[in-house]
């Protein structure tokens, strides 16, 4: 009985899958990633613990600087009055039912402002109102 030597075949390596893999992480990453929406106007806005919101549209942005001048999703308005504010918000958003309205207030800027935003908004029939803050470390700084 002769028996031939084996030949030692070459390892085939296969990178299909290892490709697969790559792309799933990469589009992982790509969708867990959050994007930061950055205001162009200067706010320091309150700070406050609690999860962070998930959005799912685009929302209305109310931002209301210390010294009254509100900007809705980049038009201004220097201390407007409650008719000028609903007029604004009403053009703004549009056929929209029930817009998700975001109200960015600076830490410094008066009360009255914000109440004023948030009685116009409901007065519209707007119920989905988030008041934006800054996150924090579970009250440590």
């Amino acid at each position: 009985m002769k028996l031939s030597p084996r030949k030692p075949e070459e390892p085939d390596v296969n990178l299909t899958p290892m490709i697969d893999v790559v792309f799933l992480l990469l589009l992982f990453f790509m969708v867990s990633t959050s994007f930061i929406r950055e205001s162009s106007l200067k706010v320091d806005l309150p700070e406050a613990t609690g999860e962070a919101l998930v959005e799912q549209e685009r929302p209305i942005d109310i931002v209301i600087n210390t010294d009254g001048r509100f900007t809705i999703n980049n038009v201004v308005l220097t201390k407007p009055t409650k008719e000028q504010l609903s007029t604004e918000l009403g053009r703004t958003v549009g056929d929209n039912r029930d817009p998700h309205i975001i109200i960015s207030a600076d830490a410094g800027a008066e009360y009255q402002y914000i109440v004023t935003a948030m009685d116009t908004a409901q007065a519209l029939g707007y119920t989905r109102l988030t008041l934006a803050t800054r996150q924090t470390n579970n009250g440590q700084q």
